[in-house]
């Protein structure tokens, strides 16, 4: 929430503003339900003319609302003592005598209202002869301006321009579980569930090969046998049936050789680990202790694994094994950049990971900081990028500025210690009311050469 200051009273002191207005001093103050105007009154202001009187008539105002505080009477020494004996109702005013009585502390206390929250304190002039006639005309004088509208922290937001990203270089991933006959390594399309899984492998493909900003520049297929039986038989079939997939991507595709790209294990034990870690067996630990031992020989350890615990084993024969035996693949490509904003707004509507970072950071330019829009492009930014510290420092700044102090801590968390991630911090903690930490924050980032540091923390000592 933006950082407002509040007091229990507080004042505005402001000289009178010019030397012909016969105050000085003025103040006005406020609490939650008053507000207090404080000035001097210049009892010699009015002269030395025994007939004539200088009346003075305060006025706080703002638009179509006044209020009129009590007057003073400043009269010359006749004026004086016929108010004296005549004036019944004196209590209606303060009367002074010129030349005489010391300067005045005027105080007049009133109830607040809000509209006078921003408003102006004028007083009124006037000088009436012995007969109670204007000898001079009425003036009106603006003698302090009132501005009691809360203080609120308005940071300079500092964002981090992304280094361009020169080739924008992408990659999709996938793993398909190719069925062979047993002992085969020639790939049948309508055995078992072979159609559904060189169908995802075109799907991959073609849904990059379709794209007109796009090139692929390498394919990678790494094929993995499971942990049963012999080896050295496993690394046989491994290689082969990594081989034919990748031969019937090549030939499907017309790939040159320069793109294909294969490798194989033998036995996928990792992924035998991964699964015994995340579910609940008997004996858990100790076939998990085995099955991690590479001191142990992989034929050996396939032969006590069985030996041991049988049960468990035909268990992961059945419904774990199946799943090691597995081809993963890579596709790489690269993006063209995309020259203008609209391009790239067109693009991130339906494919922004087609984006670069700065291409980003251009689009939200683009827009109005304040704008729903500029918000959307930093959250897409942070969350193609979730491991850039730019891309996560930029949308902690975005989030601190509206206020959204949360969001912010956790973009910050991944945005590194940069000095800019210490001035990010500094706005975060300033907007949530922790001047102190902000300052020292913003300190921190200044000693480090982030110039605009030390404007926020005069911002921030000005409403401490």
């Amino acid at each position: 929430m933006k950082h407002i200051i509040l007091s229990i009273i507080s004042f505005i002191t402001i000289a009178a503003s010019s030397a012909q207005t016969p105050v000085k001093d003025v103040s006005v103050g406020r609490t939650a339900s008053n507000l207090l105007v404080k000035m001097t009154v210049i009892t010699g202001a009015a002269g030395d003319e025994a007939n004539s009187e200088l009346w003075l008539r305060p006025l706080i105002t703002a638009g179509s609302d006044t209020l009129w505080l009590q007057p003073v009477v400043v009269a010359g020494r006749t004026r004086y003592y016929q108010r004296l004996r005549r004036d019944r109702d004196a209590g209606d005013y303060v009367m002074l005598r010129a030349g005489k009585d010391p300067d005045y502390a005027y105080t007049a206390v009133v109830p607040y209202a809000g509209w006078m929250e921003q408003s102006q304190l004028r007083i009124v002039s006037r000088t009436d002869g012995c007969c109670g006639s204007p000898t001079t005309p009425e003036t009106t004088a603006d003698i302090a301006a009132i501005d009691f509208k809360p203080k609120v922290y308005e940071p300079a937001i500092v964002y981090v321009t992304p280094a361009r990203e020169m080739v924008k270089t992408r990659e999709i991933h996938g793993s398909a579980f190719i069925d062979f006959p047993v002992n085969s390594t020639r790939i049948l399309e309508d055995y078992r569930d072979n159609s559904r899984e060189l169908s995802a492998i075109r799907a991959t493909i073609d849904a990059v090969r379709s794209d007109k900003d796009v090139t692929i520049t390498s394919l990678y297929i790494k094929g993995f046998a499971s942990p049963e039986g012999r080896y050295a038989a496993n690394e046989q079939l491994a290689r082969g049936r990594t081989e034919a997939l990748a031969s019937y991507v090549r030939d499907l595709y017309n790939f040159p050789p320069s793109v294909m790209h294969t490798s194989w294990k033998a036995e996928d034990w990792s992924g035998l680990i991964r699964w015994v870690e995340n579910h609940d067996i008997s004996n858990k630990e100790a076939i998990m202790s085995l099955i991690s031992d590479n001191a142990i020989d992989p034929d050996r350890r396939d032969q006590l694994l069985k030996k041991r615990y049988p049960a468990q084993y035909a268990m992961l024969l059945r419904d774990v094994y199946p799943s090691l035996r597995h081809s993963d693949y890579t596709v790489n490509y690269t993006v063209r950049d995309y020259a203008t904003v609209e391009e790239i707004a067109a693009v991130m509507a339906t494919a922004p990971q087609k984006l670069s970072l700065d291409e980003l950071f251009r689009l939200a330019r683009s827009y109005d900081s304040n704008t729903p829009e500029f918000m959307e492009v930093m959250e897409v930014a942070v969350r193609m990028y979730p491991d850039s510290e730019t891309a996560n420092l930029n949308a902690a700044l975005t989030a601190a500025s509206r206020g959204e102090t949360d969001k912010a801590r956790r973009y910050l968390a991944r945005a590194g210690k940069s000095p800019n991630a210490l001035y990010a911090a500094g706005v975060t903690e300033a907007r949530d009311g922790n001047i102190d930490a902000a300052i020292a924050l913003f300190s921190q980032a200044e000693a480090a050469g982030v110039t605009e540091a030390s404007g926020e923390i005069a911002k921030l000592r000005a409403l401490k």
